[in-house]
C-alpha cells in the first residue's frame, strides 16, 4: 500500500506503509553515483585493452590519462556545487538533476567522434556522479534507521562493485566486435542506473532532518515514522528520533549556526570533525586501487598476463571477488567498527603492494624465463589486494564522513563536508588516473613501492586520529566531539532493546512545546 507524503519539494512521494520495504527503496534509490561510477572502472578498463577503442581515438599513454581522468575533472566541479545544491533543493530534487546530468554525459560519451567530445561527455557524467555521491549518502545517512546505517550506508558504495561487474561483462561480450559499437554499447548501457534511480525516487520521503531545517515539522516526523516504525507517528522509537532531530535544532538556533559552508572550519570541533571526516576520500583514494580500477591492463601485462582476452576475463573475475569482499567487509563494519576494519585493511594493503612490487620487478628482470608460478603468485597477490581494499573502503567511503560531519556543527556541514571529502578525493584521482600510465609505462615496479609507503602513513594517521561512530545516531555521535548530547531523550538503541523507557505522553507535550519554542 503507497501513501502520499508530503515532500516540501516539487517532487511528490507515494510511500510504502512497509519500513522494510522502503528501506530497500532507499537504498536502491541512492546506489546511482557508485554503481555508475563502479561501471565506469570497469567499462574504461575493458575499453583500455580493445583495440577498437584505442585505435579508434589513436592513444599514448598520455591521451590514454586524458581519456581516463576527464571524468574526475567534471567530478571536482560537481563537487564544488553538490553540498549547496543538497542543502538548498532537498536530498531527493538534488539527486534528481544529478541523475539528469549523468545521462546527458552518458549521451555524449556514446555519441563521441574525438577524443575532444569523447572528453567533453565524461567531464558531465563527472559532474553527475559527484552531485549524487554527496545528495545520496547525505540522504541515506539521514533517513536509514540507525541500526541498519551500516547495511544501508555501506552497501551505498558496495554496489560500485556490481556497476563495475556489468561492465566488465559487457565489454568481454563486445570484445570481439569490429566496430565502434564494441565500446559505444558499453558506454551506452551506463546511464541505466540513473534511469533507474529516477524511477524510484517518487517513492522514497525526503530526509526529515532536511524537512526539520526547512520547518516543515510535521512532515518530518511522518518521514521519521515511516523510516523507523511502519507510519506509526507513537511508535517510542519514533518519538525518540524524532525528538533528538528537534533537540539538535534548538541547540543550533541558541549557538546562532547558520547554513554557511564557513561553518565547517567555524570552531575548533568543526575542524577536527572536517579533517577528520574529509580524510577517507584521499586515504581511499591514494590506497593504490587506482592501478586495477582503471589500468588492470597495465598491471596485468607487468605481471605477465599480455592477451587482451584472458585480460577482458580477469576483469569479470575481479569485479565478482571484490563484490563478495566489499559484502564482508560491510558486515566487519556493522560488527567491528569503523576504525579498527579500515586499519586492518590498511595494514594489509601495505604488505600485498611490497609484495607485488617485488614479484614485478622478477618478472621485468627476465620476462622470458619467468614461471607460470611467478605470473600467477603475482595476480593472485593483486587480487588480494583488490579484496582487502574492498572489505574496508568500499563500505567507509560514504559512510564515515556523513557520520562524523554529523548533527551539531549544523547540517550544512554534512551535506558540504563530504563535498570537502569528496573533492579532495577527485583532484587526487584526477592526477593518479592522468600519471598512472606514465609512471606504469617509466618506473614500472616502483610505483606499488611508493604506494605501499603512502599506505603506512594512512594506517599511522588512522589508528592516532579517528573515532568510532559504530551503533550511534546522528545526534549521539555529537557527543563524541561535544562532549555532551544535546538531547533529553534516552538513546534510540537503548529505547528499541528495552534497556530504557520512555513516557510518550510527556515526550508528547515536550514535542509541542519545542516547536512552539523553534517557530519562535
Amino acid at each position: 500500500m503507497l501513501k502520499r507524503t508530503p515532500t516540501g519539494t516539487w517532487l511528490p512521494a507515494w510511500v510504502p506503509e512497509s519500513t522494510f520495504t522502503l528501506s530497500f527503496l532507499l537504498m536502491f534509490c541512492s546506489i546511482v553515483q557508485s554503481a555508475t561510477g563502479g561501471y565506469d572502472g570497469s567499462m574504461l578498463n575493458g575499453l583500455n585493452i580493445l583495440p577498437s577503442y584505442t585505435d579508434y581515438f589513436q592513444l599514448n599513454p598520455a591521451t590514454t590519462g586524458l581519456n581516463t581522468a576527464s571524468v574526475f575533472i567534471g567530478c571536482t566541479f560537481g563537487t564544488l556545487i553538490s553540498g549547496v545544491m543538497t542543502d538548498r533543493l532537498g536530498r531527493r530534487p538534488a539527486i534528481f538533476w544529478a541523475s539528469a546530468v549523468t545521462l546527458i554525459g552518458v549521451a555524449i560519451q556514446t555519441a563521441a567522434q574525438n577524443i575532444a567530445m569523447f572528453v567533453v561527455g565524461r567531464i558531465f557524467l563527472g559532474v553527475g556522479t559527484a552531485i549524487s555521491g554527496v545528495s545520496s549518502s547525505v540522504f541515506l545517512s539521514e533517513t536509514f534507521p540507525s541500526r541498519f546505517r551500516a547495511w544501508g550506508v555501506g552497501l551505498l558504495n558496495d554496489f560500485y562493485y556490481v556497476g563495475a561487474l556489468i561492465a566488465a561483462g559487457v565489454t568481454l561480450g563486445t570484445g570481439q566486435w569490429q566496430s565502434t559499437w564494441a565500446w559505444r554499447l558499453p558506454s551506452l548501457i551506463q546511464g541505466i542506473f540513473s534511469i533507474l534511480c529516477i524511477i524510484i525516487l517518487p517513492f522514497v520521503p525526503e530526509s526529515p532532518r532536511w524537512l526539520v531545517h526547512e520547518g516543515y515539522f510535521e512532515y518530518a516526523r511522518i518521514s521519521v515514522a515511516q523510516t523507523n516504525s511502519n507510519g506509526n507517528l507513537l511508535d517510542p522509537v519514533a518519538i525518540v528520533v524524532y525528538k533528538e532531530i528537534l533537540d539538535a535544532l534548538e541547540f543550533e538556533k541558541k549557538e546562532g549556526r547558520t547554513m554557511s559552508p564557513a561553518e565547517i572550519v567555524k570552531t575548533p570541533t568543526a575542524r577536527k570533525r572536517l579533517l577528520i571526516g574529509m580524510s577517507a576520500g584521499p586515504f581511499s583514494c591514494i590506497a593504490g586501487n587506482i592501478i586495477a580500477s582503471y589500468y588492470l591492463g597495465t598491471e596485468l601485462s607487468t605481471a605477465g598476463i599480455t592477451d587482451s582476452t584472458d585480460q577482458l576475463k580477469a576483469n569479470v573475475v575481479l569485479n565478482v571477488w571484490c563484490l563478495a569482499c566489499a559484502l564482508a567487509g560491510t558486515h566487519l563494519v556493522a560488527q567491528w567498527g569503523r576504525k579498527p576494519t579500515a586499519l586492518i585493511s590498511e595494514v594489509l594493503l601495505v604488505i600485498c603492494l611490497f609484495i607485488i612490487g617485488g614479484l614485478s620487478k622478477m618478472y621485468a628482470d627476465d620476462p622470458e624465463n619467468a614461471s607460470d608460478s611467478l605470473v600467477y603468485g603475482n595476480v593472485a597477490v593483486m587480487f588480494m589486494f583488490q579484496g582487502f581494499y574492498s572489505l574496508a573502503w568500499t563500505p567507509l567511503l560514504y559512510l564515515y564522513p556523513p557520520e562524523v560531519f554529523s548533527v551539531c556543527a549544523h547540517y550544512s556541514i554534512r551535506a558540504n563536508g563530504l563535498a570537502f571529502s569528496t573533492l579532495a578525493l577527485n583532484l587526487l584521482a584526477c592526477i593518479f588516473v592522468f600519471i598512472m600510465p606514465i609512471g606504469l609505462n617509466n618506473i614500472g615496479y616502483r610505483m606499488y613501492i611508493i604506494n605501499g609507503s603512502w599506505d603506512i602513513v594512512i594506517a599511522v594517521l588512522i589508528a592516532v586520529f579517528w573515532v568510532e561512530t559504530k551503533g550511534r545516531t546522528l545526534e549521539e555521535i555529537d557527543a563524541i566531539f561535544e562532549g555532551t548530547k544535546h538531547s533529553s531523550v534516552p538513546d534510540v538503541e537503548q529505547v528499541r532493546t528495552g534497556q530504557a523507557t520512555l513516557d510518550v505522553g510527556a515526550i508528547e507535550q515536550q514535542l509541542q512545546a519545542d516547536m512552539k519554542g523553534i517557530r519562535s
